[in-house]
Formats: C-alpha cells, sequence, structure tokens
C-alpha cells in the first residue's frame, strides 16, 4: 500500500522539485548580476530546466514553468514603471519563452543525439552544443519579443539585448547541464592512490596561486594572464579524471570570476560593464567547450582502448581454443592413422587368410565356416567404416531442425539392430515415452546417438534375460533420455577415459571404440549433455539431455 501511494505522488514531487530548484538557480543567477546591467553574466536556471527536463522527463515541465514564472515575477517587480497588467503579460510571455526552451532542447536530445547523456562520444557534444546554441535561441527571441512589444525595449537595443540574453543562457546551459548530469550519472568508484595525489597537486597550485595574488606578488600584467593560466590545470583535470572533475572546476572558477568581477577585482574588469560580461561569457565559453570536447575525445579513446584490450583478449582466447582443438586434431589425426593401419587392415588380413585356408581345404562342409567367418570381418570392416562416415558428417553437417517423434525413432533403431541378436539371447526392449507435442532437433544426429548407445548394450548384454529399458521425458523444451541396460557394465577405472577416439574397455574386440566417442562428439553440436553410470557385472545407465532447437 505504501508503495503504491509513493507512485500515485511521484509526479507531484517532480514537478515540486523541479520548481524549487528552477527558483534557487535563478536566486544564484540574480546574485551574480551586476548592478548596472540588465543582461545577466550566466542564467542558471536555463541549465538547470535542461538537465531536469532530461532527467525527470517531459511530464516535469509544469514545475519548470511555475519555477520560472515566480523568478521572473520577483525580477521584473522592481521595475516600477510596468503595470500590473504588463507585468503579468510580460512575466507570462518569458516564463513560456523560458519552459519552451527547455522542451525544445529536450526534444532535440531525444530525437537527434539519442542519449540523455551526450558526453561519451566527441560527436555527440558536439551535437549537444549546437542543441545549447538552437533552444537558446528559440527561448530568448520568445522572451526579448514580448519585452518588446509590451513596450519594455527599445527597438534600437532588441538585437543588442537579445545576443546579450542569448549568450547568458548558452553560458548557462553549458555550466550546469554537464554538471548535474555528470553528478547523476553512476561511476565506477574506487580507490586510486596516483589520482588522490594529482587532485591535491591540483588543490596545492590553485591555494598557491590564490596565497600569491592575496600577497601581491603578480603584478597586472600577470593578473590579467590568469584565465590563460587556470586553462592549462583544467584540462588537465579533465585529462586525468572525467568530465565530472573538469567541469566542477570550471564551474567553480566560473562563478568566482563572475563573483569577483562583480566587485570590480580581477583581470575580466573593463572600463564598460557590457564588455566586463562579454569577456566574462566568453572565457566560460572557452573553457567549459574545451572541457566538453575534452573529456568526450578522453572518454572516447578509452572506449575504444577498452575495446581493442577486450578483442585482443577475446583473439587469445580464440587461439588458445583453436591451438587446443588443433592438437585434439592432431592426436585424433594420430590414432585415426594407427587405427586405420590396424582395425582396417586386420579383416582384410583375416579374409585373405580365411580365402587362403578355403583354397587348400577340400572339406565341403568347412567351406561354409569360412564363408561366415569372411562375412563376419567384412562386417566389420563396413562398420567402422560408417562410424568414420558418421563422425566426419557430424563434424562438417549443419544441424537441421527437424520435427521429432521419440517414440517410432526409437523402434526404428531397434528394427534396424534386431540382427544384432541373432547368434545371441533375445533382448527384451522397454519403451517408456512422454511426450504431448512436437519436438525439435536434428534427426540424423538423435538417430546416430540412439544407434551407437543401444547397440553397445545389445552388443555387451548377458547371457540370460538381458533387458533395455528407454524412458524419454519432454518438459521444458528438453528431451532428458535415458538408457538402461542390465549388461556387463563397465569397470570403474574405464569410466573417466570412455569418450576417448579408439578407446576400449574390452579386449574382446567387438568394437572399433569409436561409439561413444562419436556420441559425445553430437551430443556437443546439439548442446547437450551425456552422463554415463556403469557398475561391472550390473548394467549401465546412460542419460542424455537434449535441448529443443530454437
Amino acid at each position: 500500500m505504501g508503495s503504491k501511494l509513493l507512485l500515485k505522488y511521484i509526479p507531484d514531487f517532480k514537478i515540486v522539485l523541479a520548481a524549487a530548484l528552477y527558483f534557487c538557480s535563478a536566486q544564484l543567477g540574480y546574485f551574480l548580476a551586476f548592478s548596472d546591467s540588465n543582461p545577466l553574466p550566466v542564467w542558471p536556471p536555463s541549465g538547470v530546466a535542461f538537465a531536469l527536463i532530461i532527467l525527470l522527463g517531459r511530464s516535469s515541465w509544469p514545475g519548470l514553468a511555475i519555477g520560472a514564472l515566480i523568478s521572473n515575477l520577483m525580477g521584473f517587480w522592481t521595475q516600477q514603471e510596468l503595470s500590473p497588467y504588463t507585468l503579468v503579460l510580460i512575466t507570462t510571455l518569458v516564463t513560456i519563452g523560458q519552459t519552451l526552451e527547455a522542451l525544445i532542447g529536450n526534444y532535440l536530445v531525444k530525437v537527434w543525439i539519442k542519449d540523455d547523456y551526450p558526453f561519451r562520444k566527441a560527436k555527440e557534444t558536439f551535437r549537444f552544443l549546437f542543441v545549447a546554441l538552437l533552444m537558446s535561441l528559440v527561448g530568448v527571441w520568445i522572451s526579448m519579443l514580448g519585452l518588446f512589444f509590451n513596450n519594455a525595449i527599445s527597438s534600437d537595443l532588441l538585437l543588442l539585448d537579445t545576443f546579450r540574453f542569448w549568450v547568458s543562457h548558452v553560458v548557462g546551459i553549458l555550466l550546469f547541464t554537464p554538471f548535474i548530469l555528470c553528478a547523476i550519472k553512476k561511476r565506477k568508484t574506487g580507490f586510486q592512490p596516483e589520482k588522490l595525489i594529482e587532485g591535491s597537486v591540483f588543490v596545492l597550485c590553485m591555494l598557491a596561486i590564490y596565497s600569491l595574488i592575496q600577497l601581491g606578488y603578480f603584478n597586472g600584467t600577470l593578473i590579467n594572464s590568469l584565465p590563460y593560466l587556470l586553462i592549462p590545470f583544467l584540462l588537465w583535470l579533465t585529462f586525468r579524471f572525467d568530465l565530472l572533475a573538469g567541469i566542477s572546476a570550471t564551474l567553480l572558477s566560473s562563478l568566482v570570476a563572475i563573483y569577483f568581477t562583480t566587485q570590480g577585482q580581477g583581470p575580466f574588469v573593463q572600463q564598460s560593464t557590457n564588455d566586463s560580461i562579454l569577456l566574462l561569457q566568453i572565457f566560460i565559453g572557452v573553457i567549459s567547450i574545451s572541457t566538453i570536447v575534452l573529456s568526450a575525445t578522453v572518454a572516447e579513446r578509452t572506449e575504444a582502448q577498452h575495446k581493442l584490450e577486450q578483442f585482443n583478449l577475446n583473439l587469445e582466447t580464440m587461439v588458445q581454443e583453436r591451438t587446443r582443438e588443433l592438437r585434439k586434431r592432431n592426436t585424433e589425426l594420430d590414432n585415426f592413422v594407427y587405427s586405420v593401419s590396424h582395425d582396417l587392415r586386420a579383416p582384410i588380413a583375416s579374409v585373405l587368410g580365411l580365402l587362403n585356408l578355403a583354397r587348400k581345404d577340400k572339406d565341403l562342409a568347412m567351406k561354409d565356416v569360412y564363408l561366415d567367418k569372411i562375412t563376419n570381418s567384412a562386417l566389420q570392416q563396413d562398420s567402422f567404416i560408417r562410424e568414420i562416415l558418421d563422425q566426419s558428417r557430424n563434424s562438417r553437417l549443419e544441424v537441421n531442425k527437424d520435427e521429432i517423434f521419440f517414440e517410432p525413432l526409437i523402434n526404428e533403431t531397434f528394427n534396424q539392430l534386431k540382427f544384432a541378436t541373432a547368434t545371441g539371447t533375445a533382448v527384451e526392449k522397454v519403451v517408456n515415452v512422454k511426450q504431448a507435442g512436437s519436438f525439435y532437433s536434428d534427426r540424423w544426429r538423435l538417430k546416430v546417438i540412439l544407434n551407437n548407445i543401444i547397440s553397445n548394450s545389445i552388443r555387451y548384454r548377458n547371457g540370460h534375460d538381458p533387458v533395455i529399458k528407454v524412458n524419454v521425458n519432454i518438459e521444458n523444451h528438453k528431451a532428458v533420455v535415458e538408457i538402461e541396460d542390465n549388461g556387463r557394465g563397465i569397470p570403474k577405472e574405464h569410466i573417466p577415459k570412455i569418450y576417448q577416439m579408439f578407446y576400449r574397455a574390452t579386449d574382446d574386440g567387438a568394437g572399433s571404440g569409436l561409439g561413444l566417442y562419436i556420441v559425445k562428439e553430437t551430443m556437443d553440436k546439439l548442446k547437450g549433455q551425456i552422463n554415463i553410470e556403469s557398475e561391472e557385472g550390473r548394467g549401465t545407465v546412460v542419460k542424455l539431455e537434449i535441448p529443443e532447437l530454437t
């Protein structure tokens, strides 16, 4: 209930906050005004309003309008020559201009810069500067035309005063908008001793310059050169830290410069108040633009450097993976060459030997024995070649997306392997499939996996009552397949090595040692998992987890 109540009043809070901050910033602008000049050296509400409408959203504009209305009423109240009607009309028009100024700036940021923090790249920063010039021009023109048509300003001073107020608004945006956006932006925090030392050196340098001025060691020429002496320090601070540090120092320096100039002190004091204001504005514009652009350039360079480092790291990782893969392939190639020299030549040598015996043996009954043995050798060689082809196809071919129904696929696999039980005890199969709908995967690869696992269960069955149980359960776009047998099982010491190419857990020569290697490689292609639990003399359970292809 409390959270709902809070959410209900958040828009009202935004409006009140915007009005209060606008009013306070306006008081700061009036405090920094020259007593004998209407145009202010800086109008902070322009920058504050621009930052607030970016942060709080367009719905906060009533708060900006309220703050502007109150501030303008206080600003024009002292002009006794204005009638109440004229005072209200001028105040309303100026308020409209200042509110539209913030709304136009927010719109341009959304559609052109497309980033609520436009200081990450130099291109976006220059666009921000253009937005500041354009939005201020529109807002000031509306305000000045309101003053002109109500005879609060003469026609000969219209263009000049418009320019002065426009520069005042631009300077306010350049100083306060980056500062507020930077202060609100989340950043990584961490203690860095070298940054602390550099920051301390900067503070000491500023204190030293101030002390020299107070002690009178600087003559007029050096005092007039102070703005130029300050620029390298501000750029150094921006370069070594971030925009918040640079713009904070720039803001502080600008406010100090304005204050002392209004008191008739410092290098910006000229014979004419308007000349002093213009010189101040030029100085503030130069240091603020330099700070913002340099910070964006450094941020862009840092990001590019980070991406390059990340690319190098990824490249190094890829090279290491490729190296491991190459070593694996080289090992597989060595094993393949050895196996080819053994497993392919062995059946051929057996066939040749049997043929030689058949020629010499005159017993017709023995001819059939020799033919059976030749057939077995040929089938063994054919099975080995098929396994090699399966491995080659699995590594080369892309994964296909087929509609899978597990029960007919499993029965088809058993039917194709039924001749494997011809010389021994028949195997009982128990198939239980829970599949409510369609499942998509690679049918050929699933067939290879099931064929190898079920053929192993048949090949290494027990001599009496062999049973193979296949359970399939499909849930949450994943198929869990369990194949359980009561066969001979796998000795415990062989289980960690059963996925290696050409590894045989028995010495009976029944298999090539490729079956489980092919299963593991095929499961990797399907991004699945395989787990085998076995106990010698009691049987084996193979669990497959196969995600559905999307």
